[in-house]
């Protein structure tokens, strides 16, 4: 079957694998879309793992339901990228995002089990989930995401009257704005260095405003504009900048999600969150009931995700896609694969 394997840094080709089988009851998925995740950007910089097929936000139908006897061939379906073990202490508190196996056959993460950026995929049968028929394909990529965002939401309790700051216009971002205000925060505004996707942001009505994070006075500004401090900061780039600001962002006593995933260390003002007593919230993926619950928020169209959408390519265009998503310079929020 055809595919995109990562090859180098920066570095995507077109490849053919071979398709895959039902294994210990997986279910064999044609995959229909697959959305291009900040995480893939990561690996795209960085080069590595060499030949790994990527694709994790993804939706398709079934051709094999392995061990699933509740599925049939032709059901529409995304599911879970994730392997837990299912028999750690955090597994059996439905935390499958601590097991230390989660990310080990993660589909689309992982060497030994190919992603989305792919014809056919195959997934762990008990992370599978049926998507609504009134749900497109398109919209089911974005369920992944979503959940990653109402995660760190739920995580430093945004609650009505709060002031959200958000750091990062990406997908993450902008649907942990709508989490922010479906839980009515008072005022959302966005922290982003590429402008064009902050004026965009705008347009879609979740964020009341838009500052520049590259401006010099902006924590400033930012002060004075809050008197003091955001309740709640959801930072969604992973950098030491956009850490740094966020602990200089918020109010002495609020709290901080932290989902942007850095690679290497990163240093910040921690006297600052000493002396503003400042909570500082890691946010990893999501619990499957969060999963479960954005298909059923997308389905009763709660919340609106496929508007992010900005293009539709095949796979002879994601190298491409790749590259404009990482040039700071695109206003494209979401890019989805069409294998």
């Amino acid at each position: 079957m055809n595919c995109v394997k990562l090859k180098g840094v920066r570095d995507l080709q077109l490849a053919t694998i071979k398709k895959p089988v039902s294994k210990d009851g997986s279910v064999i998925i044609r995959v229909k879309a697959c959305g291009i995740c900040g995480s893939d950007l990561h690996y795209f910089e960085g080069g590595s793992p060499l030949e790994l097929v990527m694709g994790h936000e993804f939706s398709g139908v079934v051709v094999d339901p392995g061990s699933r006897s509740d599925l049939k061939v032709g059901d529409r379906v995304t599911g879970l990228p994730i392997s837990p073990c299912l028999k750690c202490d955090a597994c059996k508190l439905g935390n499958y995002q601590y097991c230390s196996e989660t990310w080990t056959n993660a589909v689309g993460l992982s060497l030994t089990n190919s992603g989305g950026f792919a014809e056919y995929l195959s997934c762990r049968s008990d992370m599978v989930k049926k998507i609504p028929d009134k749900v497109s394909f398109y919209a089911a990529t974005l369920v992944e995401p979503s959940a990653v965002s109402l995660h760190a939401t739920n995580l430093i309790n945004v609650k009505v009257g709060d002031s959200v700051l958000i750091i990062g216009g990406g997908i993450i971002g902008l649907m942990a704005a709508e989490f922010a205000k479906l839980n009515g925060a008072s005022y959302i505004a966005l922290m982003e260095t590429n402008m064009k996707r902050g004026k965009k942001a705008l347009k879609y009505g979740m964020v009341n405003e838009v500052f520049n994070a590259a401006d010099k006075d902006i924590i400033t500004k930012v002060m004075k504009k809050t008197n003091g401090g955001f309740d709640k900061v959801i930072e969604c780039c992973g950098n030491c900048y956009a850490v740094s600001e966020a602990i200089m962002s918020v109010r002495p006593g609020g709290a901080i999600s932290l989902v942007g995933v850095a690679t290497g260390n990163v240093d910040v003002p921690l006297v600052l969150s000493v002396m503003k007593e400042v909570t500082m919230q890691g946010a990893i993926a999501y619990t499957e009931q969060e999963f479960e619950t954005c298909i059923e928020l997308i389905a009763k169209k709660i919340i609106d995700v496929e508007k992010y959408i900005d293009k539709k390519v095949g796979l002879d265009k994601v190298q491409d896609s790749f590259v404009d998503l990482t040039s700071g310079k695109t206003d494209n929020i979401k890019i989805v694969v069409k294998p």
